[in-house]
């Protein structure tokens, strides 16, 4: 179970930090120009820029996977679901870029393998039984 966890961990700190790197150009210079990616690699998306992908990828590859190791740090009720969802959301996000660019780069395959190994260790660590329940809020 140690050896998912921190696999997990890995892979979702390094997913969340290239993630947030790599948007925030994105957003900066939504041209593509920082990036060194001409517009065209978006003629067959629906974006006219990289505003939109950048603040898509900031949120849900970058924050989401802080939040999800987080959750895998401390070990909150569940949160093998997270981490596999978190590798679901990866895969996912690559198979659509790469339908929309038509075509496939090296990064297209280091990040389709970060979403299969976060699916194989969410899956493994959903019964870590040492996982602790969230208390609920109470709102008065």
């Amino acid at each position: 179970m140690k050896l998912f966890r921190v696999l997990a961990l890995i892979t979702l700190g390094f997913l969340g930090v290239t993630s947030i790197a790599g948007s925030i150009p994105m957003i900066l210079d939504p041209s593509g120009g920082m990036l060194h990616m001409p517009l065209s690699l978006l003629e067959h998306s629906p974006f006219h820029s990289y505003l939109m992908p950048g603040i898509i990828l900031l949120v849900t590859n970058g924050l989401v996977a802080v939040v999800v190791f987080v959750a895998a740090v401390r070990r909150v009720e569940s949160y093998g679901n997270l981490v596999a969802t978190q590798g679901v959301v990866i895969a996912g996000w690559i198979t659509v870029e790469v339908s929309f660019l038509r075509t496939v780069v090296w990064p297209h395959y280091v990040y389709l393998a970060v979403g299969l190994v976060l699916i194989v260790c969410g899956l493994a660590l959903r019964a870590d039984h040492r996982a602790v329940e969230v208390p609920e809020l109470v709102m008065r």
